[in-house]
């Protein structure tokens, strides 16, 4: 299934925003934060594998996955769709299955007996691949995976994750330095945004959540988290 309906940027931010509020895959806690595998402390937490649960939600993200790619990065420019073990693999398939695409999936390491394989499936040499994350939040995770594809003979110039921390100046400059061009289609900001439009949290919340959101590192390290991303 090949897509072809275009929304507004805008419009699908939006929406993907609600569904996760929707399915509970979003939670804010300012008074208890999260402490994330970096060491840094959150008001913020996200959990998009519950995504693959949700068939009518799934699909419609898959939808604007497709389109956000179409319309940024052209209709004929992929040969492959790559996802990262573990949580990229489902929505590889997915997004595979709707542009009509071939489909590899990416180990953290080579397996270590076999082949030795790193990379699962067929890649041609040269091959155009669209790498898609669950999530991107400083894009260390997805470059290892890009790294693989490129070591082993595929070409990579398009990233796509489902939902963008879009924080951190470290991101941007990652991106930017090693030639990829992130996609995306919902960030925290949206997220924030239909928290209180909804009124879902105390005023003191929300306000805590957009401290973080424009100085995370700030914030982390005045509720004893890290004050620098390693």
């Amino acid at each position: 299934m090949i897509q072809t309906t275009f929304p507004e940027p805008a419009v699908m931010a939006e929406l993907m925003a609600k569904m996760l509020w929707e399915i509970k895959a979003v939670h804010f806690s300012a008074d208890k934060p999260y402490k994330l595998s970096s060491g840094m402390m959150s008001p913020v937490y996200i959990d998009c594998r519950k995504l693959i649960s949700y068939p009518r939600i799934r699909s419609a993200i898959m939808d604007f996955a497709a389109a956000t790619v179409m319309r940024n990065a052209g209709f004929e420019q992929f040969d492959v769709v790559a996802g990262g073990e573990t949580a990229g693999i489902p929505f590889a398939a997915f997004l595979a299955e709707r542009l009509g695409l071939p489909m590899i999936y990416v180990r953290k390491a080579p397996k270590g007996h076999g082949r030795n394989a790193q990379i699962e499936g067929h890649m041609p040499e040269g091959a155009r691949v669209l790498v898609i994350e669950d999530l991107t939040t400083a894009g260390g995770s997805m470059f290892k995976f890009i790294d693989a594809i490129r070591a082993a003979g595929g070409v990579v110039d398009h990233g796509v994750a489902l939902f963008y921390y879009g924080i951190f100046p470290e991101a941007e400059e990652r991106f930017t330095n090693g030639n990829v061009m992130l996609h995306h289609i919902a960030t925290w900001r949206e997220v924030l945004a239909v928290a209180r439009e909804k009124r879902l949290f105390d005023e003191k919340t929300l306000s805590e959540v957009g401290a973080f959101l424009d100085a995370p590192l700030a914030w982390s390290a005045r509720n004893g988290g890290v004050a620098s991303l390693g």
